[in-house]
């Protein structure tokens, strides 16, 4: 392995935010679902309706949960595990002990059941998407989804589907209904946030402009920004006069300072851009080099 690839300041930074998701994804789990007894599905999901049945801190079911499935998927399906991935399942089983013995909850923060499910899933879903943005995984029900695709006629979707309906089934047997009802919104809630949330965290802007100083404008750009662009020749369908056009890729702080540095240089200058979810390559995903 080369310990100068894998200390780029992009890797250190994703191992950090994997890190602080994880974390944040810990505290959601044990101040508001398990006081709560919130089982929104997922391998925590079932983790709080065994602490109901098992006198065994959640920490300690959570890494065993995760340890046979992880198990099951190899030996099943033979899923490959990144290292990353066992990291993590190790590291929220460890954050949680430590606030189990630090900062034990017996009852929950407040009386409100759906205040509790909206923090508790508004928080897990932060954290859960940083975790994934960053090249993370917490395992879970997403290897029984796996399992249950290969070995029937049902997709990884369906399999997901019938994984947290099972779960939150069982809530309503050992909760009541009202319980189980909340665990199943929950489950809904959360899958719709992380796709905002990694959408929101992905998102960048796809500029292109057209200006009579396109050159200083490139310039800045590059020089400026750090980013790269393109300059292609286009003949206007109304004046037929050929005109550069500039195109570049940018987050929302660069292309904040892009477009005051534009206005200021060229007020006439013709500027719009389109919002992009995703992209790889230099300078996004990994390092330039």
């Amino acid at each position: 392995m080369d310990l100068k690839k894998l200390l780029t300041s992009n890797n250190i930074k994703k191992f950090l935010f994997i890190n602080i998701g994880t974390l944040i994804l810990a505290l959601s789990i044990h101040y508001f679902l398990v006081p709560s007894n919130l089982a929104t599905g997922g391998a925590s999901g079932f983790s709080i309706l065994l602490t109901s049945v098992i006198d065994i801190p959640i920490s300690i079911i959570l890494l065993v949960i995760n340890t046979i499935l992880l198990v099951l998927g190899l030996v099943t399906i033979g899923m490959h595990f990144s290292a990353m991935t066992i990291y993590v399942i190790t590291v929220m089983s460890a954050f949680l002990r430590i606030m189990e013995i630090f900062s034990p909850m017996n009852t929950p923060i407040t009386d409100d059941l759906f205040i509790n499910l909206m923090f508790g899933i508004l928080i897990s879903s932060i954290g859960m998407s940083i975790v994934l943005n960053s090249g993370g995984s917490t395992g879970g029900t997403d290897i029984l989804a796996k399992i249950i695709e290969k070995y029937t006629k049902f997709s990884f979707g369906n399999g997901l589907v019938i994984c947290d309906g099972l779960i939150t089934l069982g809530a309503c047997f050992i909760y009541g209904p009202k319980l189980g009802m909340y665990a199943l919104l929950g489950v809904i809630m959360n899958s719709f946030m992380i796709d905002r949330f990694i959408e929101g965290f992905n998102s960048k802007y796809n500029i292109t402009i057209i200006s009579e100083k396109i050159d200083i404008i490139n310039d800045f750009i590059i020089k400026d920004l750090g980013r790269g662009s393109t300059i292609y020749i286009a003949q206007g369908g109304y004046s037929n006069e050929q005109r550069k056009i500039l195109n570049s890729i940018m987050d929302r702080k660069e292309y904040i300072k892009l477009h005051n540095f534009v206005k200021k240089t060229d007020d006439r200058a013709f500027l719009f851009l389109s919002k992009i979810s995703e992209i790889e390559g230099n300078g996004f995903t990994y390092d330039i080099d």
